[in-house]
């Protein structure tokens, strides 16, 4: 088949729009909106001035989001089928650079990155380094391509170029894998939102969740979620950076956090020091911001950057931005832009982490007694995400009894008495640095906006694959467009529960959970559809036998390490890079399992004690199965090029589709 160039844009399509379209009717509109919201925003700061308790604010920023969220996706969807599946090929670059950027800023971005760098330093710059890097792959070698093939999805892709139905639908069986699991992360990370901020329960928190996600998308398409995320970006983007820029201002004077990052590293360079001077932390648990390789050692840290890097050029719900755009141009245009919105994100990052720190160090360093704790440790203490000296931190009572049972402690809180879980850091931030309580609420409010736009285009994608490349290209050819509709929201809606459920089992936490979705893609997805795009000769039984290995030794390696790493470890550990001491320690732990005997309740705590150690070493050359693409993907590189060439070899003739 041949590639559609952009003399093939249908005569009804707009021209593409450039920045200055940013001041046309729909840009008034956006303008418009987002001003409304932000009034809504100011109405609350002013209610919280008046003394309205901080749970009514909670409920009603909630109700703001509810709203806002169901206006947007009502008022611009359609029922047309090309909207469905590729936004009629209407939306502008601009735009449809800031509806990539807004569903690239998922959950994980907005809620754990941050948090990770808190706690990682120079480590956690791997899944910043590993996002924006992808992006430029994108940009490069995929987005320009992609739309010539007319393809409405990435499994489409597979067939236009290959002719396979084969490919077709194990490009969607990695795309429903893969996509789960980060559904499931942005699900977890709702819920903990709405446990943070209103004392619901974890469980109840994340079915709550999954409604609102699969209403959004229920009621939304691929034409209404595109003109919304605009919005969304810039409400998003707008909560982040406030608090963040409220800091800067009253540490330097400067409400440009990406330009006093420097002056705010350079103090916690300082604090470091004296921490460890005074005895409020120790070298074992403070791991110094600005050292590379404390966490991570350079293995890791390069195989997570380039999973990361993988997963995000042939992320299939983020490809499919592309395929809206009307020629190769408006793709490569719609990329660039997506770049510098996410990148204003990504440069954001690092000194949000920067600042929360430093606030951290200054409550330390200032020597902060245990009777004396700040309102924050307590009230996120009750909600299980704080603990001081190993307990929740739910009152200065306990606390002080709890520390007081370690030998020679000094009554003042110590970094390694204080630990936070990482999910949580950027949504208290607010608290740490003391600022109003309506900050925290519009920080909570973008976290929603990102977990939210981000699960119900994951949820739209699987649909889409499910009704289009199973049921009416494998199943039904004949379907009417009711049908197709009816299909892909049921499943939609099944898909968003059995998410739910796994999100509040708790399985790892959130970019955990979304570096195992980009390492499944970039194993079973990137290489068989760079070569598709790039090689002429790729056969469609190379990609066909690429994607199956490449997918197979990720998946066995992930899950491997993470459910059965008892028996990973017996089976290669001659592969491993675990010590002397730690084998020594996983064959004491084994034999007090074996000697439990019949003994169920004391054979259960011993297994969970080995399975625990047995994590930490069991691997392959020592890599953490969050880079588990690592292999997969030189295993489908390899495979693509060999069976293709030797297909080539033994039949005389190319096995591409030109």
């Amino acid at each position: 088949m041949r590639r559609r160039t952009s003399h093939d844009v249908p005569a009804g399509d707009p021209p593409a729009a450039g920045i200055l379209g940013l001041l046309n009717y729909p840009g008034r509109i956006y303008l418009l909106y987002t001003a409304g919201f932000f009034a809504c925003v100011a109405a609350l700061a002013t209610l919280e001035n008046f003394g309205v308790p901080n749970v009514w604010l909670g409920y009603g920023f909630v109700a703001l989001i509810i709203a806002f969220y169901a206006a947007l996706g009502i008022l611009a969807r359609t029922t047309d089928v090309g909207a469905l599946h590729v936004a009629g090929r209407t939306v502008p670059p601009v735009y449809t650079g800031m509806a990539t950027a807004t569903d690239w800023i998922s959950g994980a971005s907005f809620v754990a990155l941050a948090g990770a760098l808190v706690l990682l330093g120079y480590d956690g710059l791997a899944f910043v380094l590993g996002w924006t890097g992808g992006f430029m792959l994108v940009l490069v070698l995929i987005a320009p391509y992609l739309r010539e093939y007319g393809a409405r999805s990435v499994p489409d892709f597979f067939f236009e170029r290959f002719g396979s139905t084969t490919a077709r639908l194990l490009a969607v069986f990695v795309l429903v894998v893969s996509s789960f699991v980060y559904l499931v992360a942005q699900i977890y990370a709702a819920g903990l939102v709405a446990t943070l901020f209103f004392g619901i329960d974890f469980t109840a928190a994340v079915y709550v969740a999954l409604a609102l996600v699969a209403f959004g998308a229920v009621v939304g398409d691929m034409q209404s979620v595109a003109w919304a995320r605009v919005v969304q970006y810039i409400i998003l983007i707008g909560a982040f950076l406030l608090p963040v820029t409220l800091v800067s201002m009253q540490k330097f004077g400067l409400p440009l956090p990406q330009l006093t990052y420097g002056a705010a590293l350079d103090q916690i360079s300082r604090i470091e020091h004296e921490l460890l001077s005074k005895g409020l932390a120790d070298a074992r648990s403070l791991k110094l911001h600005t050292r590379p390789f404390t966490t991570y050692d350079p293995l890791n840290y390069f195989a997570l950057i380039v999973c990361l890097a993988a997963g995000t050029a042939a992320l299939p719900h983020l490809l499919q931005r592309y395929v809206t755009a009307t020629s190769a141009h408006e793709a490569r245009s719609s990329a660039t832009w997506a770049l510098f919105f996410v990148f204003l994100f990504f440069v954001s990052v690092p000194a949000f982490a920067a600042f929360t720190k430093l606030e951290l160090f200054t409550l330390i360093g200032q020597g902060t007694r245990l009777a004396e704790l700040p309102q924050w440790v307590l009230t996120f203490g009750n909600s299980g995400l704080v603990k001081v000296c190993g307990v929740d931190a739910i009152s200065p009572q306990a606390v002080m009894a709890a520390c007081s049972k370690i030998s020679n402690h000094p009554g003042v809180l110590r970094w390694q008495d204080l630990s936070i879980g990482t999910d949580a850091i950027v949504l208290t931030m607010p608290a740490i640095a003391g600022l109003p309580y309506w900050i925290a609420g519009l920080l909570a409010a973008g976290a929603l906006i990102a977990i939210l736009s981000t699960a119900d285009r994951l949820l739209i994608g699987v649909a889409n694959a499910f009704s289009q490349d199973i049921y009416r290209k494998a199943l039904q050819p004949d379907a009417s467009v009711k049908m197709r509709l009816l299909v892909s929201r049921l499943l939609l809606l099944l898909f968003a529960i059995a998410a739910a459920y796994v999100a509040t089992t708790r399985p790892a936490d959130i970019l955990t959970l979304v570096a195992w979705s980009f390492s499944i893609v970039a194993a079973g997805l990137f290489p068989a559809l760079l070569l598709g795009i790039w090689w002429r000769g790729t056969s469609a039984t190379g990609v066909i036998l690429g994607m199956i290995l490449g997918f197979a030794v990720t998946a066995y390696y992930l899950v491997g390490t993470r459910y059965f790493a008892v028996s990973f470890h017996e089976m290669w550990g001659w592969l491993g890079t675990a010590s002397p001491p730690a084998i020594s320690k996983f064959n004491v732990l084994k034999q007090a399992y074996l000697a439990a005997g019949g003994d169920a309740a004391r054979a259960a705590v011993r297994w969970a004690a080995l399975d625990a150690h047995a994590q930490t070493i069991a691997s392959w050359w020592g890599v953490r199965n969050i880079a588990a693409g690592v292999f997969g993907m030189p295993v489908a590189f390899v495979t693509i090029v060999v069976v293709s060439l030797f297909g080539r070899l033994t039949k005389g003739q190319p096995t591409h589709r030109g």
